[in-house]
């Protein structure tokens, strides 16, 4: 969305009113108008984050967020899911987790955190969502598999090296 052509509506606003007034007055406002144009920005980003929380409150599962790309607002829109709805949240609702939910504490290096953001966000979901998911995906494949942990000590390599 382009701010521009509204701050640009409000300068030929401002030059209009001043249109018979002298040529001083005419100037001041032209000087007024250039020099408003970073405030009359901010003023339309708080409307416009106002009127995004005002349908956020209205709407039931989804949460509009106004963020800046560049200079320009841009409207992102996420759709919240039920947790306790059916088969919405593997190992919540599949009855795996009989005792609800647990909180934990996960520190994770940044790149690694940027690319679990990037990656709900791709997929639409929370980045919790996306985590519990991956989670039970990781532990159902390795189970399926009758996979044990690995060790760590001992590793043994096969194949061949030529010298």
């Amino acid at each position: 969305m382009d701010l521009g052509e509204y701050a640009e509506a409000l300068r030929r606003e401002l030059t209009n009113i001043t249109r018979f007034a002298s040529e001083d007055v005419s100037r001041a406002a032209e000087m007024l108008a250039e020099s408003l144009d970073s405030s009359v920005r901010l003023a339309l980003l708080d409307v416009l984050s106002a009127a995004a929380d005002e349908i956020t409150a209205r709407l039931e599962g989804a949460v509009i967020d106004v963020r800046l790309s560049g200079m320009q607002p841009e409207f992102v829109v996420t759709i919240e899911h039920d947790e306790h709805q059916e088969g919405t949240e593997p190992g919540f609702a599949d009855g795996t987790d009989d005792a609800g939910q647990a909180r934990i504490t996960l520190r994770i290096p940044e790149g690694l955190k940027a690319r679990v953001e990037s990656a709900a966000a791709a997929g639409g979901t929370s980045v919790n969502a996306w985590l519990v998911r991956a989670i039970s995906r990781a532990l159902d494949s390795s189970a399926g598999r009758g996979q044990k942990p690995r060790p760590t000590i001992g590793k043994r390599y096969t194949g061949f090296a030529r010298s």
